[in-house]
C-alpha cells in the first residue's frame, strides 16, 4: 500500500508527486493518457507563462535551471525565459514603462527571472524525472472509474486493478473523475464566451494584426511565426463542444470576430475551451483531496489556472507528507483548504473580471475604456503585475506583521547564501539575520524540519530573523532582537509534534 496515490501525471500532479516523495513518502501516480506525449502541451500551443510564485519554488527546489536549458523557447520574448512586456490583462498589454517594480510588494533584485515563459511538455518533463529520481512511481493509460474509503485508507480503482493508499489526491484536471467519484461539490458560473485555439495557415495573415487584438464583436490572438490563433466568440457558451471542430466553422468565428473576410488554407490543430468558471466547495472529502484544475476551473486569460495549480501542489505537498509521517501538529492539513480555497475563488473572479471587460457589448466597451486608461497610470500597472506575479497574495496567519503571510522574498546573505538555496530538500528554514543568533538553540532540536542559517542580509526588509514553511511562505517575523517565545510558538503551529520526537530520541 502506499502513502499517497495521485490521479493525473500533468504539472500538478507531478510537482505534488515531488514534494511529498521529497519527505520520503511512497507515491504512485496514475495518469489516463498512455503517454507523455501530446502536440497540446508542446509549444507553441502549450506554452504558458510562470508567475513569480511559480519560478520562485521551482528555483528553491532546485529544478528552474533545468527547465530554462529545455523549456524556453522564442516566443516573443527578449532573453532565455523572459517576456517582452509586463503581462496583459483582459488582452490589454501591460507597457514595461508604466510600471514601478521598486514598489512592489517586498520585491528584492535579483537574478532568477521573474516570469517565465515555457511549456507544459517541458514542465512535465522535469517533474517526472525528478519525480522517477524522488522514487515515485508513474504510471500511464490508467483511467480512475471508482474511489472508496474508510477512517484508515482510501481504495483509487480502474475497473481491473486496486490501487489502496493512505491518503488520495485528484490532480486529473477540470472533468476530474476523482472529485465526481468521491462527491465533491462543484459549484460556479456558467460561460459567456467559446474560445477557439488552433494551428493554421491563414491566406492573407497581412490583414491580421499580430498578438491580442479587442474587437467590437469579440477576440482574437494571432502568432504569425507560429500559426497559433485563438479566438474569443461571446455566444454564451453555446457552440457544442462534442462537435468536431470543421475548417469552415472556424473561418466563420474566425471573420466574426476579426470582422475581416480571411481565409483559412490549413488547421492542423484546433481545440475550444470556455470561460466557465467553477470551484470546490471543499477541497478535502475524508482522505481525498483536490488540487489544480480538479479544485477549481476558469478561463485561460492571465494563465491563473497552471499557477493557482502549482501553488496548490507545494501548499499541500509538505503539510500531507507530515501527516503521512504521523509529526503533523493538530489541524496542519485543515490548513490546506483554508489557505488554499480563497485563492482559488480569488483567481476565478479574476478571470471573470477580464471577461466582463471584454464583451463586446456597450457596457463592456466603457468599462474597458475606464481600465484601459488605469492601466497606462503607474498604480494601475503594478496593481495588475502584483496580481499576475502572485506577489499580492498573502496567507492569513493571525498577524500583522507584514512579511507574515507573504512568499518570502528572494533574500540573499552577505555571503552570497540565497534563500532558494537553503530550501533544495524541502524543509522550513530560519533566517537570522540578528547579532546574537539567540534561535541557533531551538532551531538545533527541529533539525529534521528545519535548516538554521545567520549572517547579515543584503537587505533585510527590517526583520531580524524569519521562519519560512516549506512551502515558502513567511510564518513568522521578528525584530532586531528576535523573541525566543513568539519564534518557538510559531515553530509549534507549524512543526508541532516534531520537537517532541527530537527531544525523546
Amino acid at each position: 500500500m502506499h502513502d499517497v496515490v495521485i490521479a493525473g501525471a500533468g504539472p500538478v500532479g507531478l510537482l505534488l508527486a515531488c514534494e511529498l516523495g521529497l519527505r520520503g513518502c511512497s507515491v504512485l501516480v496514475l495518469e489516463r493518457e498512455p503517454d507523455s506525449g501530446s502536440p497540446w502541451r508542446a509549444a507553441p500551443l502549450g506554452m504558458r507563462g510562470l508567475s513569480t510564485a511559480s519560478v520562485d519554488l521551482f528555483h528553491r527546489r532546485g529544478v528552474l535551471d533545468p527547465l530554462l536549458d529545455r523549456g524556453h523557447a522564442d516566443f516573443g520574448m527578449e532573453g532565455p525565459g523572459r517576456p517582452r512586456g509586463a503581462g496583459h490583462f483582459a488582452g490589454i498589454v501591460l507597457d514595461p514603462a508604466d510600471a514601478d517594480l521598486d514598489a512592489l510588494p517586498f520585491r528584492l533584485p535579483s537574478t532568477t527571472p521573474e516570469i517565465v515563459m515555457t511549456s507544459l511538455a517541458a514542465v512535465e518533463e522535469v517533474l517526472s524525472e525528478r519525480a522517477v529520481k524522488l522514487g515515485v512511481e508513474i504510471r500511464y493509460g490508467v483511467t480512475v472509474s471508482g474511489i472508496t474509503q474508510d477512517e484508515e485508507t482510501v481504495v483509487v480503482s480502474d475497473g481491473r486493478h486496486e490501487y489502496p493508499a493512505r491518503w488520495a489526491v485528484g490532480c486529473d484536471g477540470g472533468r476530474s473523475a476523482v472529485r465526481r467519484l468521491a462527491g465533491f461539490d462543484f459549484s460556479g458560473t456558467e460561460p459567456n464566451f467559446t474560445g477557439y485555439v488552433m494551428l493554421a495557415t491563414v491566406a492573407e495573415p497581412e490583414l491580421l494584426k499580430p498578438g491580442f487584438n479587442l474587437t467590437p464583436t469579440g477576440m482574437y490572438l494571432q502568432m504569425p511565426a507560429t500559426g497559433h490563433i485563438g479566438m474569443m466568440d461571446f455566444d454564451g457558451g453555446a457552440f457544442d463542444r462534442s462537435q468536431e471542430l470543421t475548417r469552415d466553422h472556424l473561418q466563420t468565428v474566425l471573420r466574426r470576430v476579426s470582422g475581416i473576410d480571411v481565409t483559412l488554407t490549413d488547421v492542423r490543430l484546433a481545440s475550444s475551451f470556455t470561460d466557465r468558471a467553477k470551484q470546490a466547495t471543499t477541497y478535502r472529502r475524508g482522505r481525498v483531496l483536490l488540487a489544480g484544475d480538479a479544485a477549481h476551473i476558469m478561463s485561460p486569460l492571465g494563465g491563473q489556472g497552471l499557477n493557482t495549480g502549482i501553488g496548490d501542489a507545494v501548499n499541500l505537498g509538505w503539510k500531507l507528507a507530515a501527516t503521512v509521517r504521523g509529526n503533523a501538529p493538530e489541524g496542519l492539513l485543515d490548513t490546506y483548504d483554508r489557505e488554499r480555497r480563497p485563492v482559488g475563488a480569488l483567481a476565478l473572479d479574476w478571470t471573470r473580471a477580464q471577461v466582463a471587460i471584454m464583451r463586446p457589448d456597450p457596457h463592456g466597451q466603457a468599462i474597458q475604456a475606464v481600465v484601459r486608461e488605469l492601466l497606462a497610470t503607474g498604480a494601475g500597472t503594478n496593481y495588475v503585475i502584483a496580481r499576475i506575479t502572485g506577489l499580492s497574495t498573502r496567507y492569513d496567519l493571525g498577524s500583522e506583521q507584514p512579511l507574515v503571510g507573504r512568499n518570502a522574498p528572494r533574500w540573499r546573505l552577505e555571503d552570497g547564501t540565497h534563500l532558494g538555496e537553503l530550501m533544495r530538500d524541502g524543509r522550513g528554514v530560519v533566517l537570522d539575520f540578528s547579532a546574537d543568533r539567540r534561535l541557533a538553540g531551538p532551531v538545533a532540536a527541529w533539525e529534521h524540519e528545519l535548516r538554521y542559517a545567520a549572517g547579515a542580509a543584503v537587505d533585510d526588509l527590517g526583520a531580524g530573523a524569519v521562519l519560512i514553511r516549506p512551502d515558502g511562505v513567511v510564518a513568522w517575523a521578528g525584530e532586531r532582537t528576535p523573541d525566543l517565545e513568539s519564534f518557538e510558538q510559531a515553530v509549534l503551529r507549524w512543526f508541532g509534534s516534531e520537537r517532541e520526537n527530537s527531544s525523546t530520541a
